[in-house]
């Protein structure tokens, strides 16, 4: 039985005549009983009699019409979802993202996104730039979102903007009188930054060469905001991505770094993996997020 054979059946059957059931299907009395002759035609029984004007169901139209029922309830829900999916209703999103922008850009993006697409589960994941390659490439995330842009052919990465970077000095730090702080001014201090062979590293080296200055850290960190602890204990300067919300932690102040160094903030997707539209709604309100973060920075400076 087809999909239109079933739909008129349980009509005919739900009705009990064939003009209530043109009705509820809103075609001609006379197709929808030339869909139902062809029905009994293929399935080689007879599924009503007519009775008095009415059409009486056969014993075989009452023992298989519980489960045209629910064959037609999995029809109707298979169309919903394909509908839903089509307009990007359902389904599920996972980003992936490198602590600044997880905490800078995706909360905004995912609050825009939640106030249209409130069905769509949303799942983040926050990991090194290594860790979200791989996630892209297994499928475990469809979108990234790092500080970095030097990636392996099969990784796609949109440069969104560039950030540059921020100094975090503890309470009574001789250098928070000073309105801006430069890589000069930090030469000789207790410095904790990033690890050696990363790209926010190798940016601050390139820029102390440049300026003259020899950067030292003598704690280094695998994630800015790893910083926050050794800053406020005491250990020494932050030198860290100026992305990441620094105002909300108490106990230091984030000065902007002038004259150094920006890095990208790129938004990374698999070249061989394609996105749902879930998937691409989300990318379009991580750009818009991103615009916006940077708006506010460029504001501030």
């Amino acid at each position: 039985m087809r999909a239109r054979q079933l739909e008129v059946f349980i009509a005919v059957m739900r009705a009990g005549t064939v003009t209530a059931a043109a009705r509820m299907l809103n075609i001609s009395q006379p197709a929808l009983s030339q869909i139902l002759l062809h029905a009994e035609d293929e399935l080689g029984f007879t599924l009503f009699e007519r009775v008095k004007g009415r059409l009486r169901p056969t014993p075989e139209a009452l023992e298989i019409f519980p489960d045209a029922e629910r064959l037609s309830a999995g029809l109707d829900g298979l169309r919903r979802k394909t509908t839903d999916l089509r307009l990007g209703r359902t389904g599920l999103v996972r980003v992936a993202a490198s602590p600044p922008p997880a905490m800078a850009i995706l909360p905004r993006a995912f609050t825009a996104f939640r106030a249209l697409h409130p069905d769509i589960l949303l799942r983040s994941h926050s990991a090194p730039i290594a860790a979200i390659v791989d996630m892209l490439r297994a499928g475990d995330a469809s979108l990234g979102v790092a500080l970095d842009d030097r990636l392996p052919p099969d990784i796609e990465a949109e440069v969104l903007g560039n950030i540059g970077f921020a100094c975090l000095l503890p309470e009574g730090h001789a250098l928070r009188d000073k309105a801006e702080l430069t890589l000069a001014d930090l030469a000789g201090e207790e410095l904790i930054s990033y690890r050696g062979n990363t790209r926010p590293a190798d940016e601050l080296a390139h820029a102390a060469r440049a300026q003259g200055v020899t950067l030292s850290p003598s704690l280094e960190i695998d994630v800015s905001i790893s910083a926050v602890g050794f800053v406020q204990a005491g250990l020494g300067i932050g030198l860290v991505d100026a992305l990441l919300p620094w105002h909300q932690f108490a106990g230091l102040a984030a000065m902007p770094l002038a004259g150094g160094p920006e890095f990208p903030i790129a938004l990374l997707t698999s070249r061989t993996r394609a996105l749902s539209r879930a998937d691409e709604m989300m990318r379009d309100e991580i750009r818009a997020a991103c615009a916006a973060v940077l708006g506010d920075h460029r504001a501030k400076a």
